[in-house]
Parts: C-alpha cells; sequence; structure tokens
C-alpha cells in the first residue's frame, strides 16, 4: 500500500490481485453451501420482477418436456376448441401488474391467429400471490362465482380492466353490472364456497414449477413473465 501526492490511499497491482484472489476463494466456498449466488426456492423476486409466493416449492426443472398443458387442466375455463391440437395454461393473479400486460399486449393476438382459429385451447387458471397481493385471492374466488354463471371471461376482463380498484365491494358491484344474480355471486363470495377451487389451482401451478406470475404451459413447454407474442409464436409453431 503507497500514499499518492493527493493524500488518497492506493494499493500496489500485487496487493490488490491477492485481495481479489482470496474474495473470490471465499465466495465460490461459500456458493458450494449455499447453492449459488441466486435467490434459490424461497420467497423473493423472479427475473419479471414479480415476488414469488412465499411458501417453499418442489424443486422441478422446467425444462421443455417436464409438464404437458394438458395434463395439468382441470374444470377450469377455457378458449377456443376443446379438442385443440395444442393447449396453453395460464396461472395468473388478478392483481398482479404483468398478468395484467398480458392480457391487455398478447392475449387478443394469441386469440386471433390462434386460439379462434382452433389451433390452441386456452386455460386459465388462478395463481394468487397473496403475500404480496391482499386482494388476489378474492378477486380469483370471485371470478369463479362469476363462472358459475357462466360469465368467466366477461368478468375476467374486467377485473383486470379495473385491476387499481379492487376491493370485495367493487367486485360485488361489477357483478352486477354484468347482469348476473347478484345475491347468488354475493352468497358465493361471501361463504368462501371457491376458495378450495383456488387453493387446487395454486398448487397445481407451484407443483408445474411455477415462481412468479404469470406462468405459462404451452403445449410442453414453460413461459414466465408477461412474454412477447413472438415468444408464444415460437413456442406454438415448433409443436404445431
Amino acid at each position: 500500500m503507497e500514499e499518492s501526492n493527493e493524500g488518497n490511499i492506493t494499493l500496489k497491482k500485487s496487493s490488490l490481485w491477492k485481495a481479489g484472489t482470496f474474495v473470490f476463494g471465499l465466495l465460490f466456498v461459500i456458493s458450494l453451501f449455499t447453492g449459488g449466488f441466486g435467490t434459490g426456492d424461497g420467497g423473493g423476486v423472479t427475473g419479471n420482477g414479480v415476488a414469488q409466493p412465499s411458501p417453499s416449492v418442489p424443486n422441478i426443472p422446467t425444462g421443455v418436456g417436464t409438464v404437458r398443458a394438458e395434463d395439468i387442466v382441470d374444470d377450469d375455463p377455457f378458449l377456443g376448441d376443446e379438442n385443440a391440437p395444442l393447449t396453453i395454461v395460464e396461472f395468473s393473479d388478478f392483481q398482479c401488474p404483468f398478468c395484467s400486460r398480458f392480457k391487455d399486449q398478447t392475449l387478443s393476438q394469441l386469440k386471433s391467429e390462434y386460439i379462434d382459429t382452433g389451433k390452441v385451447k386456452f386455460v386459465y387458471r388462478d395463481f394468487p400471490l397473496s403475500s404480496i397481493h391482499p386482494m388476489a385471492q378474492k378477486a380469483a374466488e370471485a371470478t369463479e362465482c362469476a363462472d358459475e354463471q357462466g360469465k368467466f371471461w366477461e368478468y375476467h376482463d374486467l377485473v383486470f380492466d379495473r385491476q387499481s380498484s379492487l376491493s370485495i365491494g367493487n367486485l360485488k358491484s361489477w357483478a352486477g353490472e354484468l347482469g348476473l344474480n347478484s345475491a347468488e355471486f354475493d352468497e358465493c363470495l361471501d361463504s368462501g364456497e371457491q376458495a378450495d377451487e383456488v387453493a387446487n389451482d395454486l398448487k397445481a401451478a407451484t407443483a408445474a414449477g411455477g415462481r412468479g406470475t404469470p406462468f405459462f404451459i404451452v403445449g410442453n413447454q414453460p413461459l414466465s413473465g408477461a412474454q412477447p407474442f413472438s415468444a408464444f409464436q415460437q413456442a406454438i409453431e415448433s409443436q404445431l
């Protein structure tokens, strides 16, 4: 170490090299015991800027062929031909801004080019990240209540369009706007009748490798985040 004329303390190159080697070696040893330099499977933030669910989830690889969309479909609402050659499953959160972005920027193009043409069956499943989105669970239950009255997709669109105004009162009033039976809807929502349905969807999402929202299985290929249409197009075309 030597003192410069300006009064700053600097390191000789040989000393700097030795210090750097020691620090790198120490970090390498630490990484062996912590599984690397990433965030792991616990709660945190994904690469899409979306917080992960807090509970630990299975460490399932998400490479092509790990999970097939048609194998994780329940009695969930869907768009398109039930017997389409390719299935896409979306796991989504009604309070997630990235999920809203997908609905606004990508879903309509998927619908016109693949869903409406009979090539793709598009399935929606719930993945509420309640630890960071306090209204996500009840919003998911509300859409399931709307599905009971045959208005899932209309209610789905309305909730995403008014995402910033989510509340129990608004969830009920929006059902009335769509002409649903308000008494039946309110009873469904207040009783928690659809809580188990939402919980089953969330369990399926984490078992399929979902770590944040939105999360998709396109045929046998997972996609995470509000991907552009081109990403879906590539995944679809490679399997049709």
